[in-house]
């Protein structure tokens, strides 16, 4: 069964909205105008009715022929008057003259309501008396007792008075068509941004080109400026992903680089061992030292990639403690004396105290060692490291720097590059793994900070990064 489009649907709702609204406003104003006909000639009678009344006090004579002589004078074609006391016994008629056969008019209604509020009306209503259908109008005069009714014929010619004016339904109807077009006309422009992003949506879901030229030029409007930025966003979206893809398969193929050479290192030494079973055992030793090594180096690169891949697909999962930086950068200090000793380096811990951070023990504690080890291994025998702090208002600016050889100022744009070195055998025979400093800028990044690197014009690097408190 086809569904039909939500364009259709809410066409359809408002047409029907606005319809019955039309309706009600035809019928209301119908009923209004008619309302205000009744009472232009209820008006009119109840006017004829007080006139009559002041000329028979003028005449000062009030009889059948005073009566006769003024309605005669005085009253509308086929008007019939009928003059009746409070008790409901007629008068006077001037169309029915025997009135001892004339029934009492007490219980007619536009009598009862004279009596109760002076005045009463009376549409479309059949006379007993003259057996014709009325429109009455009766007015009581308490003070002379008696009750002038004044009535005309419901015939065509009071009909047509009565009936309303047809022209506001002329108005409705055009303003309903006027409507229907313009409502038809914007459904239709929603309408085709809809069918436009659910083609769209249609071919991103079973992985089809996408263009946005494709899928046709939009109304110049907020609705279609909105379906089209969507596009234009999942476009964005999709192009970044492309290139995490193209870069993903960059970092797997350095990582597969970066593995082979110490699985190679390993396995031929190994090879040399087994197939050389007499070789000496200062040799044997030798090379065995020399495997571990670059086990060492194998399990140093997995743990670094380990922690890049924690960085990048579950930053949310890195759980956040309060860490005291003077205790973890004292305890680093103490692991690298050796390190520092052999190339008579020179740390100084130049920190404040009571430097707290809320992060991440593991992360922060990869960033202050991998700096020190980064200086301790390139910067050179002799110089002097030194790590001092600012506080901000909302961070911690550290200043992490040196005197040594510092780096070429080419070579700075992509010193943070995973596997980048500036000095790639140098480097290996570090022991390096080319992850440390990549490890340092995602820790900081997720820290809420930023870190910046440059070259001392006396000589030596410095690293100036901050981390959020």
């Amino acid at each position: 069964m086809r569904k039909t489009s939500v364009g259709s649907r809410l066409y359809m709702s408002v047409m029907a909205i606005f319809l019955l609204f039309a309706a009600a406003f035809i019928i209301f104003q119908h009923h209004r105008e008619k309302m205000y006909k009744i009472s232009l000639l209820e008006t009119k009678l109840q006017g004829f009715n007080v006139r009559m009344n002041e000329g028979l006090h003028y005449k000062g004579k009030i009889n059948e022929h005073t009566l006769t002589a003024y309605v005669k004078a005085k009253a509308a074609k086929h008007m019939r008057v009928t003059v009746i006391s409070p008790k409901g016994k007629v008068l006077f008629d001037n169309i029915r003259k025997d009135y001892p056969n004339i029934s009492n008019h007490a219980n007619r209604e536009e009598i009862r309501q004279a009596l109760k509020s002076g005045v009463g009306s009376t549409v479309d209503r059949n006379s007993k008396t003259v057996l014709q259908d009325y429109f009455y109008s009766a007015t009581y005069f308490k003070q002379d007792g008696y009750i002038i009714r004044s009535a005309l014929p419901y015939n065509n010619d009071l009909t047509q008075a009565l009936r309303a004016d047809q022209h506001y339904i002329w108005f409705a109807l055009i303003a309903c068509f006027i409507l229907t077009v313009v409502i038809y006309r914007f459904i239709l422009r929603l309408s085709k941004n809809i069918t436009n992003l659910k083609i769209f949506a249609y071919r991103a879901d079973h992985n089809e080109i996408l263009n946005v030229e494709d899928l046709g030029e939009f109304p110049d409007d907020e609705l279609g400026e909105i379906a089209e930025r969507i596009i234009k966003i999942y476009k964005r979206l999709e192009s970044t992903r492309k290139e995490q893809d193209i870069l993903k398969r960059q970092l797997t193929q350095n990582i597969a680089h970066e593995l082979k050479t110490p699985v190679a290192s390993i396995q031929g030494y190994l090879e040399t061992i087994l197939d050389n079973p007499h070789i000496d055992e200062e040799t044997k030793h030798r090379f065995l030292k020399r495997c571990y090594a670059q086990s060492e180096r194998l399990t140093s690169l997995l743990r670094d990639i380990s922690t890049l891949n924690r960085m990048d697909d579950a930053p949310q999962l890195i759980g956040f403690e309060d860490i005291d930086i003077n205790e973890l950068v004292q305890n680093i200090h103490k692991e690298t004396v050796l390190q520092l000793d052999e190339r008579q380096m020179t740390f100084l811990n130049m920190l404040p105290e009571g430097i707290k951070i809320k992060g991440n023990r593991s992360l922060l504690y990869s960033v202050f060692r991998n700096l020190t080890d980064n200086a301790i291994s390139y910067a050179g025998t002799g110089t002097i490291i030194t790590l001092q702090a600012k506080e901000h208002a909302d961070n911690w600016e550290f200043t992490f720097r040196d005197n040594g050889i510092g780096v070429s100022q080419e070579y700075l744009p992509r010193i943070f590059e995973r596997f980048y070195r500036v000095d790639k055998g140098r480097s290996r025979k570090m022991g390096g793994t080319g992850l440390g400093l990549a490890i340092v800028k995602n820790a900081i990044l997720l820290h809420g900070g930023q870190i910046h690197v440059e070259n001392i014009p006396t000589g030596g690097l410095m690293f100036r990064f901050t981390i959020r408190k």
